[in-house]
């Protein structure tokens, strides 16, 4: 037991000791530090402008993804199909998010592409200034946004704002009034499709339900056999498939 205790007591020792010497190390912290200074001319204001509206969007980055871009279609139109079959959490929702997401890059595509090459490469290059840059980064996304824009939708929200002139073009048309009337498009669109999936579906659970009606079973709920089915139906007509390429095709 001495023994047990002289260990114990060696090894809280030594623990202290190495301690002691870990204090007495200098440690290099990193240090950050903030200054706001006098701006010295009309460029380093112009700069600096530049930079918060930079951080501005990208506080928004999100919103505009998801409201701007072919997301929005995409994950109405999967929630649909999980409601439809019966299954309100399979798939989950961070892989119904995910390939929404994915999606909707792989759709988006040429339109980012566009941007890059022609607003985002030659900013950094120094080739065109911010302003610039932001106007041609405009350009393919309003031309996008507009091919998916219902013309009722957009005079909708043309006549709400009320104009002193109304547009001639659709390059007249300010963006503020087509991100709207997109996003009502596009809820619209996918209401729609979301419509054409549940036809099938609701088929298979009436005729489940009048099925175990007439025979008597009542007390079964029709859910419990329509989902198999359902399943079956899905996976034979390879319903993934269809419904991925339709939604992409529907973008063209």
């Amino acid at each position: 037991m001495r023994c047990r205790r002289h260990n114990w007591f060696f090894f809280l020792l030594f623990i202290g000791v190495a301690a002691g010497a870990w204090a007495q190390t200098p440690v290099a912290v990193p240090r950050v530090s903030v200054q706001v200074g006098t701006a010295q001319n009309p460029k380093d204001v112009a700069v600096t402008l530049q930079v918060l509206i930079l951080m501005t969007l990208l506080t928004l980055a999100p919103a505009l993804l998801i409201m701007t871009t072919a997301f929005t279609r995409i994950v109405v139109v999967l929630a649909f199909l999980r409601t439809a079959i019966g299954t309100p959490t399979i798939p989950p929702n961070q892989v119904i998010i995910g390939l929404s997401l994915f999606l909707t890059f792989f759709v988006m595509a040429p339109v980012f592409n566009e941007i890059n090459q022609n607003a985002l490469q030659p900013y950094l290059n120094n080739r065109i200034s911010f302003q610039q840059a932001l106007a041609n980064a405009e350009k393919p996304l309003r031309a996008f946004m507009l091919r998916q824009t219902y013309e009722k939708d957009l005079q909708l929200f043309i006549n709400l704002s009320k104009p002193k002139q109304p547009p001639q073009t659709p390059d007249d048309v300010p963006i503020t009034t087509i991100i709207p009337a997109f996003i009502l498009s596009e809820l619209k669109t996918a209401f729609i499709i979301g419509f054409y999936i549940y036809i099938p579906f609701l088929i298979i659970d009436l005729f489940v339900a009048s099925t175990l009606m007439s025979m008597g079973m009542m007390m079964l709920p029709p859910i419990v056999i329509s989902l198999p089915f359902k399943l079956l139906v899905f996976i034979m007509a390879n319903g993934w498939t269809l419904l991925i390429g339709s939604l992409a095709a529907g973008f063209k």
